[in-house]
């Protein structure tokens, strides 16, 4: 896996006069090997901050390196985006298998079962149960989908993985398991990734590093215990202050 860097990485959306600044000036490094969190409060940058490493939104300015290197528009994507809503990204019309192989780049040994073996171990790396690469989204659950979609990530043969909110349509058994699947695989493979959430007890259970965005730029950035048991910025610290106590209950009026 290798290093993803933004270096004043600048999105800026509309006209000159009636326009919108996204990301603003951005510096922000995934170590190799890494798993780095990005939360703020939706609008914030973060989604569009991930779009442009994949080539979704156009820079304005800056630029996104993997391994020291631009990242290429054409041909291998050595960045792989995994999105919040997986039904989304992935062919209705295609089994598991199919929409998993399609993703192996050009040049993989053997022919169309050499790919469907693949698939199938890609699968079964991220927990999917045997047998599961013969089935169409619409009949997976809502955690499986989301599995699919990790695996269909991993057939691209990605150097950087970026994550975006891919729990946050779960429910909280199924997240946990989807987060589990998560930390196992960056510990197996050593993945590098750029984690995006608003649920800062997520990013605490998967990151290494937490960087906060607010309103298009990076406030705050650091390891991940410290950032979030002693934030520097008062902005990480509302966002600390939001997050439900255990045990908490809210009253009718809540």
């Amino acid at each position: 896996m290798s290093e993803l860097r933004f270096e004043g990485a600048t999105v800026w959306f509309g006209s000159r006069r009636h326009g919108h600044l996204a990301a603003d000036h951005v510096d922000l490094v995934v170590p190799s090997g890494a798993v780095v969190g990005l939360v703020g409060e939706s609008g914030s940058g973060k989604s569009t901050l991930a779009r442009a490493a994949v080539g979704l939104a156009p820079l304005t300015a800056g630029r996104v390196l993997v391994g020291g290197q631009p990242v290429p528009r054409h041909g291998r994507r050595p960045v792989q985006m995994v999105f919040q809503d997986p039904f989304a990204s992935l062919d209705p019309r295609m089994t598991v298998g199919e929409s998993v192989a399609e993703a192996i780049p050009r040049g993989f040994p053997g022919g169309r079962a050499s790919r469907r073996a693949e698939a199938s171990r890609l699968g079964l790396l991220v927990g999917l149960p045997d047998g599961v690469v013969d089935s169409y989204p619409a009949r997976l659950s809502g955690g499986q989908r989301q599995r699919v979609a990790l695996a269909r990530a991993l057939a691209g043969r990605p150097e950087v993985i970026i994550a975006d909110e891919i729990t946050s349509a779960l429910d909280v058994s199924t997240q946990g398991a989807v987060l589990n699947v998560v930390r196992d695989l960056q510990r197996e493979l050593r993945l590098s990734m750029l984690f995006i959430s608003h649920n800062l007890a997520v990013v605490r259970y998967v990151c290494d590093v937490v960087a906060v965005m607010r309103a298009g730029r990076i406030v705050e950035c650091g390891p991940a215990e410290q950032v979030l048991a002693a934030p520097g910025h008062e902005y990480t610290r509302e966002l600390l202050a939001a997050v439900p106590r255990p045990g908490s209950v809210l009253t009718a009026e809540d």
